[in-house]
């Protein structure tokens, strides 16, 4: 309501009461104003009206919402089902335009808006979690993976003669596909075991840049949030190689936001050498759907570039998302989900350190992976080597999920590669291993569970094994009785759970 209709309200209710109505409605509008004017994502989270406001308020501006449209294109907003029109808050144009992601649309000035609004926010986020110096970003609708391939599609126009991809591994399957997608070879440089951990091959990079030619090579796309014990890669060396060579430096950040250590490294990074683009996923760093990623670098022109690679339009969704996750928040709710994880870390690795001893296992020595842990599995693997993957489906039928067995000894294709000792980072990591990770959003209640169950799986591979040396010629334990007990206890933590 404006002026003019609080004027009109007065003739039919109190002055009083309407000036008062008014000012109340002044207050959310100040916390607009406030967002409009500094771009920054507020100290103090919003309340949902204050949202939903400010939402249907830019939802007005698009063409589609406008009282007597008429659209006669072929693409004019038009949506059949009320429900998915509500769903979307009625934001149907989408973001950017056919030739940038991040150009202003004129018949939906509202998106556009809320497509800048996301973008500033998010960077201010980036900024906060430890890359001051970052010098833009945006919000693309798809994943990590397909987000790294519009780097290197980028970098394809400024390196016409590159051929290669130096790639320090890790068994992840989208990050390589990424490469393989553009176009490129990637140059698989095995990683280093140092103690538990396994570290970046400084020295086979910089051989394998000086055998190849830096003409030849598009970039190096290294690694910051990763599975332990693998650790990430060491950023302020390889920026500092790029930089020598005057090559392309891609980071794969999907994870990392939420960790003041990966992020300390791209910093560093850049500070020392250089860094042309990191990637982080949305979904794992700020709790929204799975669909989105945030594309950054220290160069703006060059982050426009990536941007201007997007073909057509773009999905609005993932930047709405995040936008009403961030305005809930607020810059002091995200810092405490932060400060939060880093207590749960401490937490997890406390409960997995005391447990693994208990089962003559220890939990692996990786000082430079702030998110996952891993605990040795020795003692299974010697019984047998399916004892090992057999303790990873007990945890996923007792609605563990998140955590990895990984056996040694595996071997996968990925698009025509072949990876000896997949999902362990190397091609033969000394023991076969459990992960677990303590990803921002964890409770102290879902660490608790977890060592609870993972403890009565191994309770009950022990007793299986014990069986079978005690009684000759009997393969297995009694399954029947066991899965029975297995799960009534499932059932009992559940609800011992939901009382908490």
């Amino acid at each position: 309501m404006n002026r003019e209709s609080y004027a009109a309200a007065e003739r039919l209710v109190p002055a009083a009461y309407v000036r008062q109505g008014s000012e109340a409605r002044r207050s959310h509008e100040h916390l607009v104003r406030q967002l409009l004017e500094k771009g920054k994502c507020p100290e103090d989270g919003w309340d949902e009206i204050t949202l939903e406001l400010f939402l249907h308020e830019l939802a007005l501006m698009d063409s589609n919402n406008f009282l007597g449209n008429c659209g006669v294109g072929e693409r004019e907003g038009r949506v059949l089902s009320a429900l998915v029109a509500r769903r979307h808050y009625r934001f149907i144009h989408g973001i950017g335009r056919s030739g940038d992601i991040c150009a202003v649309q004129p018949k939906a000035a509202g998106s556009s808006l809320l497509n800048k609004i996301t973008n500033s926010l998010v960077l201010d986020i980036i900024k906060l979690a430890g890359v001051p110096t970052v010098a833009s970003c945006f919000v693309v609708p798809v994943a990590t993976g397909m987000s790294l391939t519009l780097c290197f599609l980028t970098l394809r126009h400024q390196r016409p003669k590159a051929k290669y991809i130096i790639w320090p591994r890790i068994d992840q399957k989208s990050c390589f596909k990424s490469m393989i997608i553009a176009g490129f070879e990637p140059v698989v440089i095995e990683n280093v075991l140092e103690g538990d951990e396994l570290r970046t091959d400084l020295t086979a990079v910089e051989a394998k840049v000086q055998e190849l030619g830096p003409d030849s090579i598009l970039c190096i796309h290294s690694t910051t949030s990763c599975f332990a014990p693998r650790a990430p890669d060491k950023l302020k060396e390889l920026a500092g190689i790029c930089a020598t060579y005057d090559i392309p430096h891609v980071v794969n950040n999907a994870y990392g936001v939420q960790s003041s250590e990966c992020m300390r490294l791209i910093q560093q990074g850049a500070r020392v050498g250089r860094i042309d683009a990191f990637v982080q996923s949305l979904d794992k760093n700020f709790m929204v759907p799975v669909g989105g990623a945030v594309i950054a670098g220290f160069n703006d022109s060059f982050v426009q570039e990536i941007g201007k690679m997007y073909p057509g339009r773009a999905s609005a969704s993932p930047s709405l998302d995040v936008l009403i996750t961030l305005l809930s928040l607020g810059s002091n709710g995200y810092k405490r989900l932060l400060k939060e994880r880093k207590e749960m870390f401490a937490h997890l690795s406390n409960q997995l350190k005391k447990l693994s001893e208990a089962y003559n296992e220890r939990l692996l020595q990786t000082p430079h992976n702030s998110l996952s842990l891993a605990v040795s599995l020795k003692t299974l693997d010697e019984l047998h080597d399916k004892t090992v993957t057999h303790l990873g489906s007990m945890l996923f039928t007792r609605h563990v999920s998140g955590a990895r067995v990984v056996p040694r000894g595996s071997v996968q294709t990925v698009s025509g590669h072949t990876f000896n000792g997949f999902m362990s980072h190397t091609s033969s990591y000394p023991c076969a291993y459990l992960n677990a990770a303590a990803a921002i959003g964890v409770k102290a209640q879902d660490v608790d569970l977890f060592i609870k169950r993972l403890d009565k799986c191994l309770k009950t591979i022990r007793k299986e094994q014990n069986k079978e040396s005690d009684v000759p010629g009997v393969d297995s334990y009694d399954k029947t009785g066991n899965v029975e007990t297995e799960e009534m206890s499932l059932k009992l933590d559940n609800v011992l759970l939901a009382s908490d």
